[in-house]
């Protein structure tokens, strides 16, 4: 009775975590526009499911699963239901992503406050909260799928907030046009998965005894292995409840999952519209990288990992290992504080398909959550030193760019206290230790070097390439701290006359950053900072039982990895700081495929992009010359049958008319003349009728 209870309360508590932030939204849509209430109502409503969710997660760890659904329509002979899904995986995501949503609501309270459109902005980000934490906790895939296009939504219009700039605009423009990309891949794939099973509810397809463990591919046909069948699923199958379909049909399923998961979480191909995002503002930056946009599709991937097999998984690990690598390396060159941390976003998400592919379930899940705080706090450093850069630029009325790590320097003396968490942010980003992302990453990399044992030699690489990209990015984490906080303010010494005038700020700017701080480091999630099996994450994610310590790896990664990280660390120091030489050329082709991001835009810009536009330019001509023209000449034509229709009725059937009126004017008017009412006109008439008739008897 108890347990019956405690999951009717924690169902009660997710549904209110989930709709009081649309609550907010609503109200702070009637609201106007420059109202500063929509601030505090958003900020309690986050508030209040961050503690809800809190309580859900404190039920539900560990425990078993909560699931309640209810008839939502019939068609046919199907009944689609919709319910709330609570298990390890959906409460961590709800708790995580009020818990990151929380200190970007208070911080906004301070970044935005003096902007036209105050009100709307809270409206959008807790429309953005409401869509995310729904994503996580239903059980449906069209519910799924309904909140998957509400982030993508949410997330247009926080991305081009400032609509007034054209880059804005184009941003959003593009980011909401490839996540369309993998939007239809996800849809084709919930068909697929309905075709197969019968059933849109992800418990039964893919929960811990759901019918994807059961599938695999044999003579040709994505199908249920009898031998394996327990008997309940065996009646089900002897029913004919479930459909064997073609093993190209699991193929193309997978595919449009990975589609998904790229489109969102900016993956290869589909990254670029991420590093663009940046445009919104930056507290929104700091939510679509931490805890909603980019983690749905982490998340995404998580709810349907059982149907991916081993050769699709293969391919995920490539395309993860790819992917951060090659955002790792153009980290390393640019020079917008921003963009710096996009790419950064796009390499650690690359770093959890990886561990995804290699089978690091929970350690993909791990880092998902670590790397949500400290990103988080690095872009509301970042929003901060921006904020300060943006007003030296107009109080001295400067032509700078207030993002470009080049005009910064020496701020750690100006703003302390941004500059103490920024460098436990960075720390946890290279992953060394006392951080949680030292227990993370290294999780991910042990792992994948476990799992290239007895394969291919060829199999090396990924581990390898992950490890190459984990020195990297201790690398150009160190060059932007440096840049930004180490040596003298540049900017200053090119304008000697501007007068600085730097802060921290207020408490809406601090509390978020120590909190976020606090995050960064091992306590909250393991008492050892050494290992990451004993992380109770990890623990409560994981899908095989390992035990802590066992193969060479467990030791030799971490010291390999954190060696050379100091090493690259005192290097990055060297030339940032005292403005050495650097050890690689600025102008050859390495740094020219760095700098302009690999060219995968100019790419895709002349390879679809400008194509497009010219068969538009040709569509238009067509319209504007054929159709339109053929359409005109219609209109001539018509207009001239119209012309020549009216004259005719004018002139011809009006003439006839006008004809016959006028003989039957003149014929009344001549017998009128009979109607004087005089007598003797009437003999002479009656006369001359009779005379008449007379004549013509005798003629006839």
């Amino acid at each position: 009775m108890d347990t019956f209870l405690h999951a009717i309360q924690s169902l009660n508590y997710t549904v209110a975590a989930v709709v009081l932030p649309l609550l907010a939204a609503l109200v702070n849509f009637c609201l106007p526009v420059k109202s500063k209430a929509a601030g505090w109502i958003s900020t309690i409503a986050i508030l209040l499911s961050c503690v809800l969710s809190a309580r859900v997660f404190a039920t539900i760890w560990n425990n078993p699963q909560v699931h309640a659904q209810r008839i939502w329509f019939t068609i046919g002979q199907t009944q689609v239901y919709a319910g709330i899904l609570l298990n390890n995986l959906s409460v961590l995501m709800l708790l995580l992503v009020s818990v990151i949503a929380l200190p970007v609501h208070i911080y906004s309270t301070a970044y935005m406050k003096h902007d036209e459109r105050y009100s709307r902005y809270f409206t959008y980000l807790s429309f953005f909260c409401f869509s995310m934490l729904a994503l996580v906790v239903v059980d449906s895939l069209i519910l799924f799928y309904a909140f998957w296009e509400l982030v993508g939504f949410s997330s247009y219009l926080l991305i081009g907030f400032w609509f007034t700039k054209d880059k804005a605009v184009k941003a959003n423009k593009k980011a909401f046009i490839m996540n369309r990309v993998g939007d239809i891949g996800l849809l084709s794939a919930i068909i697929i998965l309905f075709a197969q099973f019968h059933t849109f509810d992800i418990d039964t397809i893919f929960g811990q005894n759901g019918l994807a463990h059961l599938m695999g591919i044999q003579d040709g046909k994505w199908t249920l292995i009898p031998n394996h069948l327990p008997d309940s699923v065996g009646s089900v199958w002897g029913r004919g409840t479930i459909t064997a379909l073609p093993a190209l049909w699991q193929y193309v399923a997978c595919a449009g999952i990975f589609l998904a998961v790229a489109a969102k979480s900016a993956q290869f191909p589909l990254h670029t519209w991420l590093p663009d995002a940046m445009e919104g503002p930056t507290s929104v930056s700091a939510l679509i990288h931490a805890a909603t946009m980019v983690a749905a599709g982490v998340f995404l991937l998580g709810r349907v990992y059982p149907m991916f097999i081993e050769t699709e998984l293969t391919i995920l690990a490539c395309i993860g290992c790819f992917t951060a690598f090659m955002a790792a390396t153009i980290a390393l060159t640019q020079n917008d504080l921003k963009r710096i941390l996009a790419y950064s976003t796009i390499s650690q998400l690359g770093f959890m398909i990886l561990a995804m592919g290699v089978g690091a379930y929970a350690s993909s899940l791990f880092h998902l959550a670590t790397h949500a705080f400290f990103k988080c706090l690095l872009f509301l450093v970042a929003g901060i030193v921006i904020h300060q850069m943006q007003h030296i630029k107009d109080d001295n009325n400067l032509d700078i760019d207030p993002q470009d790590i080049s005009h910064m320097g020496g701020l750690r003396k100006k703003l302390p206290l941004t500059f103490i968490t920024a460098v436990i942010a960075a720390l946890a980003l290279i992953g060394l230790p006392l951080t949680s992302g030292y227990l993370s990453k290294d999780g991910i990399l042990i792992q994948a070097f476990e799992w290239s044992d007895g394969r291919n030699a060829w199999f090396k690489i990924i581990p390898v390439m992950a490890l190459i990209t984990s020195w990297l990015t201790a690398f150009y984490v160190a060059r932007l701290i440096f840049k930004v906080f180490f040596g003298e303010f540049r900017l200053l010494k090119d304008n000697p006359d501007i007068k600085p005038h730097l802060g921290d700020g207020g408490w809406p700017y601090t509390l978020p950053l120590i909190l976020l701080a606090v995050c960064c480091l091992f306590p909250l999630f393991s008492f050892n900072p050494l290992a990451y099996e004993h992380a109770w994450l990890f623990e409560g994610l994981k899908t095989s039982a390992r035990h802590a310590g066992e193969g060479v790896y467990h030791s030799l990664i971490p010291i390999s990895v954190n060696v050379i990280s100091l090493l690259l660390l005192f290097a990055a120091y060297r030339i940032y700081t005292r403005e050495s030489r650097l050890p690689f050329p600025q102008k050859g082709f390495f740094y020219r495929l760095s700098y302009n991001q690999w060219y995968i835009d100019n790419l895709y810009k002349r390879a679809i992009v400008n194509p497009v536009l010219r068969l538009g330019s040709v569509c238009f001509w067509i319209d504007r010359n054929i159709i339109d023209g053929f359409l005109h000449l219609l209109t001539r034509i018509s207009g001239s049958i119209a012309k020549l229709a009216a004259w005719t009725d004018e002139y011809i059937v009006d003439g006839f008319l006008h004809l016959l009126a006028a003989i039957v004017q003149s014929i009344g008017n001549f017998a009128r003349k009979f109607q004087s009412g005089k007598v003797q006109y009437y003999l002479f008439s009656m006369l001359v009728i009779v005379l008449l008739l007379f004549i013509l008897k005798i003629l006839i």
